[in-house]
């Protein structure tokens, strides 16, 4: 018996637009993730395959945003600096996660549907 390929769910993407010029989305939370695993900007950009100007401006832009700092940056020491999230940052991230999992579990069915609708008529053009 042949197994029949099921294909993925169509991918939910969350942008919290807080105000006309404010925005917080998956690049900037998944920046935040990458500075707490790496330690520093400069490895989180590198991760993300961005320049570390980029990463600080989006770590600036962060900090802006909301008012506080999500990201501390860690200054001199024996391995030289780094970066780590201030406790408001960590939270941010979490918070954002929770979000990110309910929207999926409210869109599941319809991301189902909306994956075997376009299933059906990719087949019928074929």
């Amino acid at each position: 018996m042949a197994k029949t390929a099921t294909s993925p769910l169509p991918s939910l993407s969350v942008r919290i637009d807080l105000d006309s010029d404010s925005r917080i989305g998956p690049g900037k939370i998944q920046l935040l993730e990458n500075i707490d695993s790496c330690g520093s900007i400069s490895a989180a950009g590198r991760a993300m395959e961005m320049s570390y100007k980029r990463a600080w401006d989006l770590v600036d832009e962060i900090n802006r945003i909301c008012g506080q700092a999500a990201v501390a940056r860690q200054t001199g020491g024996k391995h030289g600096g780094g970066a780590a999230l201030t406790p408001f940052g960590a939270s941010l991230v979490a918070r954002y996660r929770r979000i990110e999992r309910a929207a999926l579990v409210a869109a599941r069915k319809d991301l189902a549907s909306l994956r075997s609708d376009i299933g059906r008529r990719r087949k019928s053009a074929d």
